[in-house]
């Protein structure tokens, strides 16, 4: 009879064992989901991968004629600063449509506290390059502008990361270390840049998307 007890006791100790740590862990998805944003859309990084590639092959044919040498104040700059602000914009308004229906589905807010600290961790890194950037290329200083663009979006991702699920931080090292890469080897920036925002997004948009959908 006491090993009866003895042993129903311990199967109530180990039940309540198994159901309290699983109360931690939906404690602890609660408090993760509460504090990251978790409606971010991989399709967004499929399409603005796509709008780089796009922007890229336009720049290629058109804006690089052989032997011209794009200046600040040239026509080809200015057309491929258009198409740069293009691909931006197309990628900004593809990820706020996509991210807001992905919100909509998952009951989630788009607009709070977490988004706030989101988009400031990432504006901080990316605003600073840019204005980096702008002041180099007053400068006349062109050859390092890919490598830059790289490496100041890979802070701004890794920066951001924390405020938001999945593993957007490690897309960041990638496009860091593409930077790091091209600045290594000056002439192939155009190269490195596809590499960094066309394909790179492209691969990192497919993997986010395959785990939505599981």
């Amino acid at each position: 009879m006491d090993k009866i007890i003895y042993f129903v006791f311990q199967s109530t100790l180990i039940m309540s064992e198994q159901d309290y740590l699983k109360d931690i862990s939906e404690i602890k998805n609660l408090m993760n989901r509460s504090s990251r944003f978790i409606s971010l859309s991989g399709l967004s990084g499929i399409f603005a991968g796509t709008y780089a590639l796009l922007g890229a092959a336009i720049a290629y044919f058109y804006f690089f004629s052989e032997g011209d040498y794009i200046t600040l104040h040239s026509w080809n700059f200015k057309m491929l600063l258009v198409t740069l602000i293009a691909v931006a914009l197309l990628s900004v308004v593809t990820a706020y449509l996509l991210t807001s229906n992905k919100a909509k589905k998952d009951r989630a807010k788009i607009w709070d506290h977490t988004t706030q600290r989101l988009l400031l961790n990432f504006l901080i890194p990316l605003v600073t390059g840019g204005i980096y950037i702008l002041i180099k290329l007053n400068s006349q200083h062109y050859g390092l502008t890919a490598a830059l663009m790289l490496i100041f979006y890979g802070l701004a991702l890794v920066n951001a990361s924390k405020y938001t699920v999945g593993n957007i931080k490690y897309l960041g090292y990638v496009e860091i270390m593409a930077g790091l890469i091209c600045a290594a080897l000056p002439g192939y920036g155009f190269y490195f840049w596809v590499f960094g925002f066309g394909v790179m997004h492209i691969v990192y948009g497919s993997i986010m998307y395959m785990k939505e959908n599981k």
